[in-house]
């Protein structure tokens, strides 16, 4: 029961850093001495200390001792040098008693050799506590590291009727203040977002996180293989990167005055005059992107579906209705039967306000 309890709190800071850690995992971590919470942390950022390094500093700057004591880690301690020196090492100098770990590391250089290091060492080891959830956390790193591909995220807010936008294009604002904000938290735990050039010309969208507090922002990625998005766009600014994936062919001078201005440019083959996106993903996933919020709009959206690479979709649904002329979340698909249609599991249900958030997984 205590283990439980212990793992529930690590767990609670390790999501206070979702979506800022990427590509690394999101870890808290909890140290525990006579039943006593004495040292806690957190992986803050890649590159920064991992979150068992950061509780033991948080124990030692309290003036504890941490030999015989328990550390509980939401994803097992690395054994590897990366852009910081391996975590098994730090908890075999400070002569830990028991280390505690909710799932492992899925990517292969740690998987199960963090623990067997540990073990080596005379120091007791427990892995499976709160598993589910610490992977579920974690989902998109795994995915990332599995697949070797970004996680899919779509999001759109809609009517009942499940339109996007009016026949005349607005869309400002369907879902409500409540709504919005809780968008935004969903921009921060992914840390890119991406829209097509329909969404950047019509709407103008600046698609960073503001009514949440963050520490970075999201990568921003335009798909525009013509680059018709103005250049005083607001995607364009300087308040967070922006990353343009357009076509090889695109006019030079086009591309030289947005790299002037700060823009990642992205060249990709067209295929049947749009973009694969297979090459998106395979794309984004060297740029080491874990986690990638697709705000649409509906052409994107659809391609995407179409895909079949699509690992949640996050839909938020206004009490109004604006008819079939208006443009739709999803585009046409050419599903002749029921049964053929994209399947889902319900995952969340929320209500902020009026609307109704739910969340969805594919049925694999």
């Amino acid at each position: 029961m205590n283990d439980i309890f212990f793992m529930s709190r690590a767990l609670e800071l390790a999501k206070k850093f979702k979506g800022l850690t990427h590509p690394n995992p999101t870890v808290g971590a909890i140290i525990v001495k006579n039943g006593k919470i004495i040292g806690e942390g957190a992986h803050r950022q890649a590159g920064k200390p991992h979150a068992e390094i950061e509780a033991i500093n948080d124990a030692l700057k309290r003036g504890y001792s941490l030999e015989g004591s328990t550390i509980y880690v939401t994803l097992e301690p690395c054994c590897h040098f990366g852009k910081t020196p391996p975590c098994t090492n730090a908890l075999i100098r400070y002569r830990f008693k028991r280390v505690v770990v909710a799932t492992l590391d899925p990517n292969p250089v740690v998987s199960g050799r963090g623990l067997d290091i540990l073990r080596r060492k005379g120091i007791e080891t427990k892995v499976g506590v709160l598993e589910e959830e610490a992977r579920r956390l974690n989902e998109d790193f795994f995915l990332f590291i599995r697949e070797k591909r970004p996680f899919v995220h779509l999001k759109f807010a809609q009517t009942i009727d499940g339109k996007i936008a009016t026949f005349s294009g607005d869309s400002k604002w369907i879902s409500s203040k409540s709504s919005r904000k809780y968008a935004h938290k969903l921009r921060k735990e992914a840390g890119s977002v991406l829209v097509g050039v329909g969404t950047a010309v019509n709407d103008n969208p600046e698609l960073t996180v503001r009514y949440v507090e963050t520490e970075r922002q999201p990568i921003r990625i335009l798909i525009d293989k013509d680059i018709k998005t103005p250049l005083n766009s607001k995607i364009f600014n300087n308040r967070a990167k922006t990353v343009l994936i357009t076509s090889e062919n695109i006019d030079s001078e086009k591309i030289e005055k947005l790299k002037n201005i700060g823009i990642d440019i992205l060249k990709l083959p067209l295929k049947n005059g749009r973009f694969d996106i297979e090459d998106i993903l395979s794309t984004l996933y060297d740029m080491e992107v874990v986690h990638v919020l697709v705000e649409g709009g509906s052409k994107t959206a659809t391609e995407f579906l179409k895909s079949g690479y699509v690992d949640k979709i996050s839909v938020f649904i206004a009490p109004k209705i604006i008819g079939s002329e208006g443009l739709s979340s999803i585009s046409e698909l050419r599903i002749d039967k029921i049964k053929d249609g994209f399947r889902f599991d319900i995952e969340d249900v929320k209500r902020f306000e009026d609307d109704i958030y739910l969340s969805y997984r594919p049925v694999r």
